[in-house]
């Protein structure tokens, strides 16, 4: 399947390098990593990948990201929104005051009605456009929204389910499509994805080849003239295998690829691309199981001895130099990494003794299955990762590990699923990458609020020194506060891990020469309007 997928990419490449184009059109083609386009309604699935190129590309949120810096962490800037607030009566209800004059680019208008119509399509099983594809991946990044209303034209309320100082951090999730865009369609989201669906973004879709391609083109009436984008088009393949992409860039079929191969990073460079890292807030671990029926991973002391016992520094050379050691979800730099009790090293001694404690020796060996994906969205090198991972943990402390591998987005849905569901094959731990970007997003996957299946917390874990944290830091507001809190939850991550805590990668990608512009933000997302041709 993998190679039949990489073959139809590579068919996709190959016409465009020779398709004739406009001597002034400026078309960039980008190699992502997914197998799949993700999917273009208005809530693209493939995990972050799909909202880097197909989510806020096109379609906005009352809130975005600021992603022109390197230095700094991105932060929040107005969107539809030109501004918002906490309720004076009421912090747990935020109020949005719509950007006037904003057009979809199917022409209609922006406003609150088109908002609340968004938000009944995710959170209203009952309305005529209700989404059922969308809503698993929404509702996971937004928990915590209770209710919404209009209150005139140009402003809306939304209203938490806690008091949430963080809740303008999840905003930027929620995007917004054009309700014609469904009308034109049939009413039929199948058929909106084809037409194609528009949005306000800066980019519109043009034409979308299934399992194949999409065509973005600049959207010329975009309401913030200063963003207006530098290329005509962009044109995303999904080439999931590594070397294919980097056979694709070589051979100028595509302009930049995602995550080349760290082994073919050296040869890139001395040819003349431009290799392009940065850190960021990312971490690539295991989610540990622990509440399956007879799992191993419920004793503390398991969780913690299996990240004593891996060589971080092992997969860093592995992957060339292009991540870090990951001793939490946090980095140790990071001024809320805290003061946990356990400083995560490679300590097989350690590691084992506390594997004996839980009672699992040479003689019982520990044993379980993780189920990993054969590429996607900041997963790096999977399987040869994997592997690796796989003989340390066997080498270093008699673990013995089955590795089931599925494609990326399988492993999301599975991310989404109750400990012992079926489609999890008995898997203990799951290999999927994560954003460590802000306060929002450590509630999302940590809070047992949100536990499976209905939030990211698909652990189920539970830690009540995290939980009388994370309330104060809820309804903090002054910053100090936020920071130390902030840290305090941090530590009870790294010292009741429900984590293996194995690296952060450095983002890489490679760029042909007359690739101009880019910056690589501390983000999983990026300015596409940034970047140029030359």
């Amino acid at each position: 399947m993998k190679k039949r997928l990489s073959l139809a990419a590579l068919a996709v490449v190959s016409a465009l390098s020779l398709a004739p184009a406009s001597a002034q059109e400026k078309v960039l083609r980008i190699g992502m990593t997914a197998s799949d386009i993700p999917t273009t309604t208005g809530m693209p699935n493939n995990g972050f990948e799909g909202m880097r190129f197909l989510g806020f590309p096109i379609f906005e949120g009352l809130i975005l990201f600021d992603l022109t810096k390197t230095d700094q962490l991105a932060t929040l800037r107005p969107g539809l929104a030109e501004k918002w607030e906490q309720a004076p009566d009421d912090k747990k209800t935020w109020i949005f005051h719509l950007r006037k004059g904003v057009k979809f680019h199917d022409g209609t208008d922006f406003n609150a009605d088109a908002v609340i119509w968004n938000l009944e399509r995710i959170f209203n099983k009952d309305s005529a456009q209700f989404e059922a594809g969308a809503v698993g991946i929404m509702r996971s990044r937004v928990p915590i929204l209770a209710s919404y209303k209009k209150i005139d034209d140009s402003t809306v309320s939304m209203t938490t389910s806690i008091v949430a100082s963080y809740f303008p951090w999840m905003v930027p999730y929620i995007l917004n499509a054009s309700p014609a865009s469904w009308e034109k369609g049939g009413k039929d989201w199948a058929k909106v994805a084809m037409l194609p669906p528009a949005g306000t973004g800066p980019f519109r879709i043009t034409g979308v080849v299934p399992r194949q391609s999409v065509t973005l083109a600049r959207n010329d009436a975009y309401w913030d003239p200063a963003k207006k984008a530098k290329v005509d088009q962009i044109v995303l393949l999904p080439i999931p295998e590594p070397n294919t992409r980097l056979a694709a860039l070589r051979s100028g079929r595509v302009d930049w690829i995602e995550v080349p191969p760290p082994d073919g990073i050296p040869s890139l460079k001395q040819a003349g691309f431009v290799i392009s890292t940065g850190s960021y807030p990312h971490v690539w671990p295991w989610f540990y199981n622990m509440a399956a029926k007879n799992s191993p991973l419920a004793d503390v002391r398991v969780r913690q001895a299996l990240n004593y016992c891996i060589d971080r520094s092992a997969i860093v050379t592995l992957l060339n130099g292009t991540a870090e050691p990951s001793v939490g979800w946090l980095k140790p730099n990071d001024p809320a990494f805290g003061k946990p009790e356990n400083r995560y090293t490679f300590d097989p001694a350690k590691g084992k003794k506390l594997l004996a404690e839980a009672g699992f020796t040479d003689k019982k060996p520990l044993s379980f299955k993780v189920m990993i994906s054969t590429s996607g969205s900041g997963q790096m090198l999977p399987l040869p990762m994997n592997e690796a991972l796989q003989e340390n943990l066997k080498q270093a402390c008699g673990v013995d590990v089955q590795v089931e591998a599925v494609e990326w987005q399988v492993l999301l849905n599975a991310a989404r699923a109750v400990p012992d569901d079926p489609s999890l094959k008995g898997a203990m731990a799951l290999n999927v990458s994560s954003p460590s970007s802000d306060v929002g997003m450590m509630f999302r996957y940590f809070a047992y609020a949100n536990s499976s299946p209905t939030g990211s917390n698909w652990e189920q874990w539970k830690d009540d020194k995290f939980e009388d944290v994370m309330k104060t830091l809820s309804e903090a507001t002054d910053e100090a506060t936020i920071q130390k809190y902030f840290a305090m939850a941090h530590e009870r991550l790294v010292d009741n891990p429900p984590w293996l805590f194995i690296v952060h990668d450095l983002n890489p990608r490679a760029f042909s020469k007359k690739v101009k512009g880019f910056v690589s933000p501390q983000s999983w997302f990026v300015d596409l309007t940034l970047v140029d041709l030359q």
